[in-house]
């Protein structure tokens, strides 16, 4: 097993397809672009080969769960595991859609926070020694969490929040969402910042984890934002190309071995932000 292998979510475009080119440039393996459409998959792939950039290409849809343990099966069969997994599959509804806040909600958590789950619950136990997990979360989860209740903010900043608890509020947000109760519940009006500090929460609890069930593997686990990016989810006014975009996710996903930080931490501009 001595291939290296990099996996990366929702790559065929945007901060994905940026963190697939800059790993082929610094990785030491071979690099998966994943997509759930296997055409738009191939033609990025073809993007890339067109700058002589070589990836790998897997048609991988993370809300599909026969899909991630079929995923998971692969990777093990063929590398004996993954050393580098990038979740940075996600969804995010424009400003101005009309779609009710309820089904904003549902849909928005089912791809950012449910099925990413079920990414991790899939590819952890794949980790190889030394491996790297890097969820691609965003700083309006911290906006996000400092909206919510007092109740709720010291759930999610509690050491001793289980992943089950946290999956049990995600539900609770939706269910509320759906009703126009969420306000009342301690819950703000963006259902893309709940679903980002879900996933930001998730990472210290999964890293938690890892250091309890597998303290000598010097695997890191760790939450970032990319910033705001110019891509079809922040639209073109933002400020950092796709390539600053990768930067973080990047840096954190080829930290050396030995090193023990980040680990169950929010990351920004490659720094440790408070939470």
């Amino acid at each position: 097993w001595s291939q290296c292998v990099a996996v990366v979510t929702g790559s065929n475009k945007g901060i994905g397809l940026a963190i697939v080119k800059a790993l082929r440039k610094q990785f030491q393996g071979d690099v998966y672009l994943t997509a759930r459409d296997v055409c738009r998959g191939r033609a990025a792939l073809e993007s890339l080969a067109s700058e002589g950039i070589k990836a790998n290409f897997y048609q991988l849809d993370i809300n599909d769960l026969q899909s991630i343990k079929t995923a998971a099966s692969y990777f093990t069969d063929k590398y004996g595991g993954v050393d580098v997994l990038i979740n940075n599959a996600g969804i995010a509804f424009k400003v101005a859609d009309t779609a009710p806040f309820g089904v904003q909600a549902e849909e928005t958590l089912k791809t950012n926070y449910f099925a990413t789950r079920d990414m991790l619950t899939h590819f952890l136990p794949i980790i190889k020694d030394g491996g790297r997990v890097v969820n691609v979360s965003s700083f309006v989860s911290v906006r996000a969490l400092n909206q919510c209740s007092s109740a709720l903010q010291e759930r999610f900043r509690s050491e001793d929040i289980t992943e089950e608890e946290l999956s049990g509020l995600m539900q609770t947000f939706i269910k509320e969402a759906q009703t126009g109760q969420h306000k009342q519940g301690g819950w703000p009006d963006t259902a893309y910042g709940v679903s980002k500090t879900g996933l930001t929460v998730l990472s210290m609890i999964l890293a938690r984890r890892l250091s309890k069930e597998r303290p000598k593997d010097g695997i890191l686990l760790s939450a970032c934002c990319p910033g705001l990016v110019g891509t079809d989810m922040a639209g073109p006014k933002a400020p950092k190309s796709p390539a600053e975009g990768a930067e973080t996710p990047v840096y954190l996903a080829l930290l050396p071995p030995g090193a023990t930080e980040p680990h169950g931490k929010f990351v920004s501009d490659k720094k440790v932000q408070t939470w």
